[in-house]
């Protein structure tokens, strides 16, 4: 049995997933793990997949998680959790954005976007947690917050202390967006 938590972080150009993942690996480092990150961009500045993955425990060894053994997916777009759900362990749990981003060949007219993704989701794991995470964002003050919100959600089953992600957001956030990424938390933890 692994003492190694798993969590991979998907969603498109934009989204904050690289500073979601930077945040997660802060904290997981702050509380004594070894940690452990790889990010892949993608076409992420066209708006293309980007996916970030943490790993931390007692001793990891490498960065990056072999498929069926993550432990939570984090994702900030429906489609985008559907593309990693595969890869996620038996039990494994899923934190999914209910917002629809349509990708460029669904744009332009080659390709349709799934329907029933979260009942595609559900038959994948049975914890799975979709929420309004861009409604949350905006109720914050910005649309851009969708990853603190997640992240807020996330908070809720995860051993770190509040006091935890409130120092990781602080080190990771630049100070003129901290009041709103706070909130965004809170709006996110509270949902």
């Amino acid at each position: 049995m692994s003492n190694i938590t798993n969590i991979m972080i998907a969603g498109v150009g934009g989204q904050g997933t690289i500073l979601a993942g930077r945040i997660l690996s802060l904290l997981a480092q702050s509380a004594g793990y070894d940690v452990k990150v790889s990010e892949v961009h993608g076409m992420s500045q066209r708006g293309g997949s980007v996916v970030t993955q943490v790993r931390y425990g007692d001793r990891v060894h490498a960065p990056t998680i072999i498929p069926g053994e993550v432990d939570v997916l984090l994702a900030f777009e429906k489609l985008e959790a559907l593309r990693m759900a595969p890869l996620l362990r038996e039990g494994g749990r899923a934190v999914v954005n209910a917002q629809e981003l349509m990708p460029m060949p669904v744009l332009c007219g080659f390709a349709e976007y799934p329907e029933n993704i979260e009942d595609k989701l559900a038959a994948v794991t049975a914890d799975l947690i979709m929420l309004d995470a861009y409604t949350l964002a905006r109720e914050a003050g910005s649309a851009k917050a969708v990853n603190t919100v997640l992240l807020g959600k996330l908070s809720q089953s995860m051993e770190f202390t509040e006091k935890g992600w409130q120092e990781a957001l602080e080190a990771c956030v630049k100070p003129q967006f901290l009041p709103l990424n706070k909130k965004a938390f809170a709006l996110g933890r509270e949902a």
